[in-house]
C-alpha cells in the first residue's frame, strides 16, 4: 500500500513541513510531474559562470577553499572578475624607454588553480596599469585604473602578449574555450571608465584585434555595459567597422534605486517589478535579434538582487527564491547568467567588518552557505535533464538514478516599497507566512520502493542570516558560534523515507508551502544503500 497517508501524518506530527489542519484556508496548488514526459537540456545560463571580486583576492588561502567547496557543490563553467591588470597582480611595467614590461607570474598561479578546479576564467581585461594609464582616476579600495591608455600600441602589446602566453602555457585548443571581456560597466562614466561611448568603442577594437592577431577562433566580445545599455549602438559600430565580435555582454541588479554604495549609507530599494532581471534579459534578446548580427549570444556577466555589497537582501533567505524566479522566467533567453558572486571574500570597499554585512557571495567570509547558495545547490540537484511541464515557479528533472527532483517555490515581494530601504528592511526578523496548500503528485513511476526526501530553503530553514540575528548580530562570531551557524546550514532533510509506489504509477502528498520558500523534493529509486532504512 503507498504511503502518502502516513507521510501527510508524519508531516503534521513533525512541525518542521506542515500539512496543516487549517489548509482550507489557504491557496490550494497542485502539482503534477510525469516521470514519462518528454525532457530536454537544461538552459545553459545556470552553471555557465560565476562571478568573483578581484583577481588579487583569488590568491588568497580562503578564497581558494571556498572556490574549491562550491565545484564541489555547484560546479561552474567559468569565473570572472576585475582586476587582470592592476597593479596588484604586477603584470605591466616600462623599461626606461617606455618599451612595455610584463610579468605573468601572480596570474600564472591564479590560473592554475582556476583549471585545477576544473572551470576556466572568463577573461575581463582591465583595469588600466598605472604605467598605461593617462589620467590618475581610480575606483575602489584596491584603486582599479579606469583610464584610456596613454599608448594605444603598448596596450595592444599586453593583451597580444597575455593571450600568446596563456596558449603557450595552457595550449591552443583550452584557449579557444576561454572567453575575452574588454572592460566592465563603461557607460558609467568616471565611475568604471574615464572616456566616452566612444572611446570605448575605439578601445574594444583596439583589444579585439590583438585577441584575434593571435589566433581568429578566441571568442571576444563586449560592451559589458550596466543596466543592459549600449547593445544596439556597439553591434552597429562592430558591424559598420569590421571589428570582431562573438558575444554580447552585460549586466543587470534588481534595484530601482541607490547607488554602488560603499558604507550602507546611501541606501537601495528592491525593484517592485518581481521579475526585473528576467524582463531585462528579454529586452537585450530582443535588440541582439534585430541587430545586424541577430545569431549573438548574450552573456549577462554580472547580475543579483542588488548591486552593492552593502545590501542585506544578499545575506536574507529571500534570495533564494529570487534567484529561481528570475532563471525560471529567462530560460534560454541568455546563454550566461553569471551570478555576482560566489564568496564574500570581496573587498572593493575594503575588508568588511561584520560576518553578515549584505556582501554579494554564496557563502560569507566564514565560508557560512547562505539561501543563494541553496537556490543553485538545489538546482544542480535536479539532474541532467528537464522534465518538460508547464506549471509555474517550478522545475523538475531527471537524474542518472532514474530519480524525479522536483523544485518549487513562491517568490513574494514583502518590501514595503520606496519610502524603506533594504538596509533598513532586510536587517530584521521577518517570519514567512504560510500561503499555499500544495498536493503533489508524481505520475508513471515504475512501481517499486523509492527514498523520498525533502529539503527547503527559506525562513529559519537554511538560514543563516536569521540565526546570526537572534545571535544578537555579533561583530565577530566565535568558533562555537560558527558552528551553529554551520549546523544550522547543514541542509538536512525535513523528510526522508522509503516509500513504495503501487501498480497505479502514482505517488502523492501534501505539504504547506510559505512565502519566500524553496522546496526540494526527491524520490529516487531503492538501492542497497538505503534498502535497510524502514
Amino acid at each position: 500500500m503507498r504511503k502518502s497517508l502516513s507521510i501527510i501524518t508524519c508531516l503534521l506530527l513533525s512541525g518542521k513541513l506542515l500539512a496543516q489542519a487549517d489548509g482550507a484556508d489557504l491557496q490550494p496548488v497542485n502539482i503534477l510531474v510525469d516521470a514519462a514526459a518528454a525532457t530536454k537540456t537544461f538552459p545553459s545560463a545556470h552553471f555557465y559562470s560565476v562571478g568573483a571580486g578581484r583577481a588579487n583576492e583569488g590568491l588568497r588561502a580562503d578564497w581558494q577553499q571556498q572556490l574549491k567547496y562550491i565545484q564541489t557543490h555547484i560546479p561552474f563553467q567559468y569565473i570572472r572578475f576585475h582586476g587582470i591588470f592592476a597593479d596588484d597582480m604586477g603584470v605591466y611595467s616600462e623599461d626606461k624607454n617606455g618599451n612595455p614590461l610584463f610579468n605573468f607570474q601572480y596570474i600564472d598561479v591564479l590560473f592554475d588553480f582556476l583549471l585545477s578546479q576544473n572551470i576556466r576564467p572568463f577573461v575581463e581585461f582591465g583595469f588600466m596599469p598605472e604605467a598605461l594609464a593617462s589620467t590618475p582616476q581610480t575606483i575602489f579600495w584596491w584603486k582599479g585604473n579606469i583610464s584610456y591608455p596613454k599608448n594605444e600600441a603598448n596596450w595592444q602589446a599586453l593583451i597580444k602578449a597575455s593571450v600568446q602566453h596563456w596558449v603557450n602555457r595552457y595550449g591552443l585548443e583550452e584557449v579557444k574555450k576561454w572567453y575575452f571581456e574588454v572592460w566592465n560597466e563603461p557607460n558609467l562614466k568616471d565611475l568604471f571608465f574615464a572616456g566616452t561611448q566612444e572611446d570605448y568603442f575605439k578601445l574594444y577594437a583596439l583589444t579585439a584585434k590583438a585577441v584575434k592577431s593571435v589566433d581568429e577562433s578566441f571568442k571576444v566580445g563586449g560592451p559589458a555595459t550596466a543596466g543592459g545599455e549600449w547593445i544596439p549602438a556597439f553591434i552597429t559600430y562592430c558591424k559598420n567597422n569590421a571589428v570582431p565580435l562573438d558575444f554580447v555582454s552585460t549586466h543587470n541588479y534588481g534595484v530601482k534605486s541607490g547607488f554602488l554604495d560603499h558604507l550602507g549609507n546611501h541606501t537601495t530599494v528592491l525593484h517592485s517589478d518581481p521579475l526585473a532581471i528576467a524582463h531585462s534579459v528579454q529586452k537585450n534578446r530582443k535588440e541582439i535579434m534585430a541587430s545586424a548580427i541577430p545569431a549573438l549570444s548574450l552573456h549577462y556577466t554580472e547580475w543579483s538582487s542588488s548591486y552593492t555589497p552593502t545590501d542585506p537582501f544578499h545575506d536574507s533567505y529571500h534570495s533564494a527564491a529570487y534567484i529561481l524566479h528570475q532563471l525560471k522566467a529567462i530560460d534560454t533567453a541568455a546563454m550566461n547568467m553569471s551570478y555576482w558572486t560566489f564568496t564574500d571574500i570581496f573587498e572593493e570597499n575594503g575588508p568588511r567588518f561584520t560576518p553578515f554585512h549584505g556582501g554579494f557571495g554564496m557563502l560569507n567570509y566564514q565560508s557560512i552557505p547562505k539561501a543563494s547558495f541553496f537556490a543553485y545547490k538545489y538546482l544542480k540537484a535536479l539532474g541532467d535533464r528537464q522534465i518538460v511541464t508547464n506549471q509555474p515557479n517550478l522545475l523538475a528533472g531527471k537524474d542518472s538514478t532514474g530519480g524525479i527532483n522536483i523544485l518549487f517555490w513562491n517568490y513574494t515581494n514583502t518590501h514595503p516599497g520606496d519610502t524603506v530601504s533594504n538596509q533598513a528592511y532586510y536587517k530584521q526578523v521577518l517570519p514567512s507566512a504560510a500561503i499555499a496548500q500544495v498536493q503533489w503528485q508524481v505520475e508513471n513511476l515504475p512501481p517499486g520502493k523509492y527514498e523520498l526526501t525533502i529539503r527547503k530553503t527559506g525562513y529559519e530553514n537554511n538560514d543563516a542570516y536569521t540565526a546570526y540575528m537572534k545571535l544578537g548580530s555579533p561583530q565577530q562570531l566565535s568558533k562555537q558560534q560558527v558552528a551553529y551557524l554551520k549546523e544550522k546550514t547543514a541542509d538536512l532533510p525535513v523528510f526522508s523515507e522509503l516509500v513504495q509506489v503501487a501498480n497505479d504509477k502514482k505517488y502523492n502528498a501534501a505539504l504547506t508551502l510559505h512565502q519566500n520558500e524553496v522546496i526540494l523534493i526527491q524520490i529516487k529509486p531503492q538501492t542497497k544503500n538505503n534498502s535497510k532504512k524502514k
